[in-house]
């Protein structure tokens, strides 16, 4: 396989690793939307206000509420796949980069990943 032929090779496969990685940013922007209304619609027919404020967010306990279609459990998961979604987006292309061989994109994925990771360290000690 000739240079041109690897090069072309190469931008195909990151082509569609982006067709990958926007298809995940919005399947999951969607989901969270969704979300985000059954957990309104749920508010609603509770009679809670959503201007009212919420329980904090308590990971042991996120499953048990969904079972019985707690509107704040259905909040907390589409704000946290609000959340994820761009983080997923950068994993994956940085993955792809990875594969590609782009070092100089890795070393920026890694970079953001890790200012994301110094603000929820930093969130979580604030609140501590």
């Amino acid at each position: 396989m000739s240079g041109l032929e690897r090069t072309a090779a190469r931008r195909a496969q990151g082509a569609s690793a982006e067709r990958v990685a926007g298809r995940l940013l919005i399947v999951v922007t969607y989901l969270s939307v969704v979300l985000l209304a059954i957990g309104l619609v749920l508010m609603l027919a509770s009679g809670i206000s959503p201007l009212d404020g919420g329980p904090p967010l308590d990971l042991g306990t996120l499953g048990e509420q969904l079972r019985t279609l707690d509107p704040a459990a259905f909040l907390w998961v589409g704000l946290l796949a609000v959340i994820a979604a761009p983080i997923g987006r950068v994993l994956v292309s940085g993955v792809n980069y990875a594969r590609a061989g782009d070092r100089l994109m890795v070393a920026v994925s890694v970079g953001i990943l890790a200012v994301i990771a110094v603000g929820v360290a930093t969130a979580l000690i604030v609140e501590v």
